[in-house]
């Protein structure tokens, strides 16, 4: 019987349990108000005073093993006067006699001679006195197991069993939903890295014939969505073998040592059904440096987890058939002795996908969505370069939830499109009002760069230019490159830097003034040009030299980088960038400040144009030449999205 099956005996076990202590402990209260004892003569004079109230009862209660006699009698007030409620009606309360040996007889015959009705009542419950106390206190114990025992710790075992594994197995050949090769795309190359670890799971006798050992662990590095959880299940699944998969977070607990001893166990089992996979997520969190740069100071408890685990995986005992797979996207935090061959023997890097991979992805996905006929897939895999294989999962999802609420009948291009530019730049906002003076600044600056970036040579092409309210920003422009980009020049971050001052630039040509909504293009155009001088050698002045900036990690143990004097002529020469962008952005829209004009203006009537509308209104194409008809008809089908520093934003806050 498996645990989802065990789940309902068990709570109705509990619930009968509760039942049974809430009774005895109602039981042993005693039930409502308890009577007045009384002596028996007490209670003659009552009886002779008429105050007692008939029938009288005569109780045999079995179970105590005493008689006594019980019913009302009428209360007095102190002044002897009769006693009555708010009702005006007598009070009565409740009264009991102990009936003793030798007084029993001459008390009864009293009674019956004065001709005082008196009825007899037995008490007998199905449990003894002793089996109720006993039921009770096995009941508390019982619920003290199950709420600190059982609970406290998370998961199964609780504090009786935390030093086990919490590793879940999936049988490779039982599984129902089992992930093979076939349902991972965009990485063609980690799979063919990874196909003979499947091979030797299948056939480990081909390997062993010829001397070959077979890496026992196999690190899958790459940036968050790109299937590295995907991978390793799927070599479970065409391995057809058992696998473990656990988080580096679930070795760790509130009491030190938990996590070795997890370890332990974990490996433990793993070895009983060899040949078999452990998959450990996110390792980062159990596996970094323990000395150097960025390493944890102090004892650690950590530090425990990762001895064992190395001890386990290339240690004085042998490790034959189990292969360790883990995932990180952090690889530059792992301990060294980690990465050593014999334990992590390779590293396979799954990066982001290429135009390809995104358009195998986007078909996987989209095999349960209902596309309609304009739908391109190629198209949004050319316009979405930098996207995770989960941003395109995502995407298609935004864009059938789109469809559902536009009561469409199958998800079509324009979704996609609308779905796409909300991912990377947020939800239009258009129901944020402003007044139409910031409309026309937001108009003017964001026409700055959209100008700007038709001008300039080694730009991306502009894709959209908006003023209507986009995630945090007033308004947007977005270009996207037509194809992936792994390199970028010195000639295009230059331009960058002058399209990113465009709107500045074309505000204080409107108004005479300067706004806060230059803020971000700012923030990224210092960056840029600090990046330009302190790491890709592209400064005049400096050449082919990298700065490397302190950080909270090296700060503390490593000498400064660079003097004070070179600090100076760092800062000098990143102003000297920006402060030339600046310039000739100011230069190249004075020079076309009727185009700036027009196309402010039409901003302000439409809110929102595409990158190839706005090349037909000013007549110039991104090499600053006249754009043919032939050129617009393949923008139309070829429009990108980014590449390696891939998107921009240039936005008024």
């Amino acid at each position: 019987m498996d645990k989802s099956s065990e789940r309902p005996a068990r709570s109705w076990l509990l619930i009968v349990l509760i039942a049974v202590a809430v009774l005895s402990f109602y039981k042993m209260s005693g039930e409502g108000a308890k009577p007045r004892d009384i002596t028996p003569v007490e209670f003659k004079a009552a009886l002779e005073s008429k105050l007692v109230a008939e029938p009288i009862t005569r109780v045999v209660d079995r179970d105590e093993g005493v008689t006594y006699l019980e019913g009302e009698m009428l209360e007095r007030e102190a002044d002897g006067s009769e006693a009555k409620d708010a009702a005006g009606k007598p009070k009565r309360a409740k009264f009991r006699v102990n009936l003793v040996p030798g007084e029993n007889e001459k008390l009864m015959n009293g009674l019956i001679a004065n001709n005082v009705k008196v009825q007899v009542k037995t008490l007998s419950s199905a449990f003894s006195p002793l089996l109720t106390n006993i039921l009770f206190f096995v009941g508390m114990m019982f619920l003290f197991y199950w709420f600190v025992g059982r609970r406290m710790g998370g998961g199964d075992g609780g504090i009786f069993g935390m030093g086990k594994s919490r590793a879940k197995m999936l049988n490779g050949k039982e599984e129902k939903r089992k992930v093979t090769f076939s349902d991972v795309a965009g990485i063609d190359e980690a799979k063919e890295e990874v196909q003979e670890i499947v091979e030797f799971l299948k056939e480990p006798s081909a390997f062993q014939k010829l001397g070959g050992r077979i890496p026992k662990g196999v690190l899958l590095v790459g940036p968050p969505g790109t299937g590295k959880t995907l991978l390793a299940r799927a070599i479970a699944g065409e391995a057809q073998v058992p696998f473990f998969a656990i988080s580096g977070s679930d070795f760790e607990e509130m009491f030190v040592g938990v996590g070795a001893s997890r370890m332990r166990d974990m490996f433990a089992e793993a070895k009983k059904r060899a040949p078999c996979i452990v998959f450990i997520d996110e390792i980062d969190s159990i596996g970094m440096k323990r000395s150097g740069a960025g390493a944890l100071t102090g004892t650690h408890s950590y530090e425990q987890t990762l001895n064992t685990m190395l001890v386990e995986m290339d240690g004085f005992d042998a490790n034959e058939g189990v292969i360790v797979i883990a995932a990180t996207n952090r690889p530059d935090t792992l301990d060294a002795a980690l990465l050593r061959p014999g334990r992590f023997d390779r590293q396979v890097v799954i990066d982001l996908p290429t135009l390809k991979g995104r358009e195998e992805i986007l078909r996987l996905h989209g095999k349960k969505i209902k596309f309609a006929k304009d739908a391109d897939i190629m198209r949004v895999a050319r316009g979405t370069p930098g996207f995770s294989g989960a941003d395109l999962a995502n995407l298609l999802n935004e864009a059938a939830l789109m469809s559902v609420r536009k009561k469409l009948d199958a998800v079509d291009m324009a979704t996609l499109d609308e779905a796409r530019d909300k991912i990377l730049w947020g939800r239009e906002r258009k129901s944020a009002g402003y007044s139409q003076r910031d409309r026309e600044i937001t108009a003017w600056h964001e026409s700055g760069h959209a100008l700007l970036q038709l001008l300039l040579e080694n730009t991306d092409p502009l894709h959209k230019v908006t003023i209507i309210p986009r995630g945090r920003a007033l308004g947007a422009t977005m270009s996207l490159p037509e194809k992936d980009v792994l390199n970028r020049t010195k000639a295009h971050f230059l331009d960058e830097l002058v399209v990113m001052c465009g709107g500045r630039v074309a505000e204080k040509m409107f108004t005479g003034e300067i706004s806060t909504g230059a803020a971000q293009d700012i923030a990224m155009a210092t960056d840029i040009a600090r990046k330009m001088v302190c790491s890709y050698g592209m400064s005049d002045k400096f050449g082919f030299q990298a700065f490397k900036e302190p950080n909270s990690f090296s700060a503390a143990e490593l000498p400064p980088a660079f003097s004070e004097e070179t600090s100076r002529e760092i800062d000098a020469e990143v102003s000297k960038l920006v402060n030339d962008a600046y310039a000739k952005a100011e230069k190249t829209l004075a020079e076309n400040k009727d185009l700036l004009e027009r196309l402010a203006t039409r901003l302000i009537e439409k809110e929102t144009m595409d990158g190839r509308e706005v090349e037909e209104l000013v007549g110039k194409t991104p090499a600053g030449g006249e754009a043919t008809d032939e050129e617009k008809a393949d923008e139309a089908t070829t429009a990108g999205a980014e590449g390696e520093s891939a998107e921009k934003e240039e936005a008024s806050e």
